[in-house]
């Protein structure tokens, strides 16, 4: 899954690069994340000097792993983009708020990659359908998505 492994890495990098005492437990350096994502290895935000098998918790370590807040990271980027991108309801623009490419041609590769089986000339509809799909694999590999997006 290496277009939606970029997608989470890059919003998992947001999060990790908030300051410290924002994120309880600490932060995995980026190449950390980057690493997990692309291995298909469920990325959590882990306690400082955990070992090398990313999102587990150091030796001893008293915290579990903690996870990303998928909604609180994108919001605040948002925020602070100059251009108004309503990730909670684009594809597009979630894809363009972590800099990723949005072009139909890289979402039709993200759908055949989520295992879209609908028609990919049908735009509006794969759309959905990769929104929902991006929000709950996040969901299940570590992000805390709101709630009314799992639905």
């Amino acid at each position: 899954m290496g277009m939606f492994n970029d997608l989470m890495a890059k919003i998992f990098h947001h999060a990790a690069v908030a300051p410290p005492d924002a994120i309880k437990g600490g932060v995995i350096p980026e190449s950390r994340v980057q690493a997990a994502a692309r291995q298909g290895v469920p990325v959590a935000i882990a306690v400082p000097g955990a070992p090398s098998a990313p999102g587990k918790p150091a030796a001893g370590a008293a915290a579990a792993p903690q996870t990303v807040d998928v909604g609180a990271t994108l919001d605040k980027l948002a925020a602070s983009n100059k251009e108004k991108l309503d990730w909670k309801h684009s594809i597009v623009d979630l894809m363009k708020l972590v800099g990723m490419d949005s072009s139909l041609a890289e979402r039709k590769a993200l759908a055949t990659e989520l295992g879209y089986t609908g028609d990919q000339t049908d735009t509006a509809t794969m759309n959905i359908w990769l929104h929902e799909q991006v929000m709950k694999k996040m969901s299940e590999n570590g992000g805390k998505v709101p709630a009314n997006m799992l639905d």
